[in-house]
């Protein structure tokens, strides 16, 4: 019966806050995370934990899928430099700094760089929450390396997990295969993954079927990954970003819709659900902190947040200077950000679910059967600094966006005009062979033919908003939509009067949803 409770308590937990957040204005993980916090001091809910399996096995594939599914390549490709050296080289210095200081804290070197590891990569999915606010250049850095930077750090943390439990050894090429076959080994796991996928899309003719293969796409990668000793981070990754350019020319209509619908419902589920269950952990971290005394920890945890916070800022406002010196190219020299901007970076450095999972699957035993040192320590360091990044700089972030002053991002608006001119422009000029061909003519011919050029010349309008065709766009969207709920109530009366079945009134409705989503999203008429 718990089970239930902790479903129900999830969902009602995701949606008071989610609509609270988009009310108050507020970075959602924020109140995620806190509603999680005094839902975990119930006394009914402190035997409910955040099973570390949980998250690197089932939340994390399906989130990063989905992220990475959703992303640009394109802009990768042009950032790969940035974001390279982001997910990897930052990743390592910040465990570095990280373990440093823990270590003059008092934790030996194998603890202190296994707190380091955990700390070290940001949060994919309290990344995701920024899209909406950010230029589509930084919110593509920031996704790209919150994808990438579990992997680097995984690889560290296993490391220094395996030394200190005496089960690995520290050596240069032992170390640089390790990494070789993380990234290598993943890479060649999700391009296989992707390529299955699309060769099953190929002789699937079933949306459903299809979208099976999806969900299961993401684990699969994850799973013949691991299967390899490779990282299944980077394997769902690829695989995401690998369809993201196959799967527009096997996928049909109808099967994206289905899919887009279930992967933009499950994906902001799991988000939420992560944070409240990262939320609920922290009490239980408190209550399990024995090593060192409660003052001592929060010290810890304020040094800590500190390094993590210092590095990445000094990473920002060091390596483009180092890059600048290096790197004198001209489109180099477009690529450059302002000091501003790099503020935003550095404040968006979120740290979430993976960190926590990571320090709650330190083991309780080493090798010798004696106990893992300072692990309470490093579960509540770790759910500290989730905290602190989450809230402070979440509360923060909103305040810097206004300092910053970045300017409007209108490229995505740009490009998606010129796709639109273009396609219709080639549709229409290909139309007197495509009839001909199908041996369609007279009326029809000519209805669409008008349709066409209708619709190219409100696009051609849209460049000034006050072209009379866009008022008269507007007008007709708002006509259609009103109309559209006549329907429905003449729909759901014949219901009610028994003269049509459910099924008949579900089918229709279908077809209505579709015109009024086209509609309430002021898409140009076709």
């Amino acid at each position: 019966m718990l089970a239930l409770e902790i479903v129900v308590i999830l969902g009602v937990a995701v949606l008071v806050s989610s609509v609270a957040a988009r009310r108050w204005r507020v970075v959602p993980p924020v109140l995620l995370l806190a509603v999680g916090s005094l839902l975990g001091l119930l006394p009914a809910l402190r035997g409910v934990g955040l099973p570390p399996e949980a998250v690197l096995l089932l939340f994390l594939p399906a989130l990063l899928y989905w992220e990475s599914l959703t992303t640009s390549l394109r802009e990768i490709r042009t950032n790969l430099r940035v974001i390279v050296l982001l997910s990897t080289v930052l990743v390592i210095a910040t465990a570095a700094a990280v373990a440093a200081v823990a270590h003059a804290l008092g934790l030996a070197w194998g603890p202190a760089w296994v707190l380091g590891a955990a700390v070290a990569p940001t949060d994919a999915t309290a990344v995701a929450v920024l899209a909406r606010l950010l230029p589509r250049r930084i919110v593509t850095i920031l996704r790209a390396e919150s994808l990438v930077n579990d992997g680097t750090a995984l690889v560290i943390y296993g490391l220094a997990v395996g030394i200190t439990v005496g089960e690995e050894h520290l050596g240069g090429l032992h170390v640089t295969w390790l990494f070789v076959l993380a990234y290598g080994g993943g890479a060649l796991a999700g391009l296989a993954v992707a390529g299955l996928a699309v060769l099953a899309r190929r002789h699937l003719r079933e949306p459903t079927h299809e979208n099976v293969v999806s969900v299961l796409t993401p684990f699969s990668a994850f799973l013949l990954a691991e299967l390899a000793h490779a990282s299944g981070v980077v394997a769902v990754v690829v695989a995401g970003l690998a369809l993201s350019q196959l799967g527009p020319r096997v996928i049909g209509a109808e099967t994206r819709q289905q899919a887009q619908g279930f992967w933009t419902l499950t994906t902001f589920l799991l988000n939420g659900a992560l944070f409240v269950l990262v939320g609920l952990q922290l009490p239980a971290s408190v209550r399990e902190l024995t090593s060192v005394g409660l003052t001592r920890a929060l010290v810890a945890v304020a040094l800590i947040s500190a390094t993590v916070i210092g590095t990445r800022f000094a990473w920002n406002f060091t390596t483009p200077y180092l890059l600048r010196a290096l790197d004198r190219r001209p489109q180099q020299r477009l690529r450059r950000v302002p000091a501003r901007t790099r503020v935003v970076s550095a404040t968006a450095g979120f740290r979430g679910a993976v960190s926590l999972a990571a320090a709650l699957a330190v083991p309780e035993t080493l090798r010798t059967g004696a106990p893992f040192p300072a692990r309470d320590t490093i579960i509540f360091v770790v759910s500290g600094v989730i905290v602190v990044t989450l809230v402070a700089q979440g509360l923060a972030l909103p305040a810097v966006l206004r300092w910053a002053r970045l300017p409007a991002d209108t490229s995505v608006e740009r490009e998606r005009r010129l796709a639109e001119t273009a396609a219709t422009e080639e549709a229409l000029a290909a139309l007197p062979e495509v009839a001909a061909r199908l041996g369609v003519a007279g009326e029809p011919l000519e209805r669409i033919r008008a349709e066409y050029e209708e619709h190219l010349q409100l696009l051609r309008a849209q460049e000034g908003t006050e072209d009379e065709r866009v008022r008269h766009a507007a007008d007709y969207a708002a006509l259609r939509l009103e109309l559209l709920g006549r329907k429905r109530a003449t729909l759901l009366r014949l219901r009610h009067e028994r003269r049509i079945d459910d099924v008949v009134l579900r089918q229709i409705q279908a077809r209505l949803d579709i015109e009024e989503v086209r509609l309430a999203r002021r898409e140009p008429v076709e």
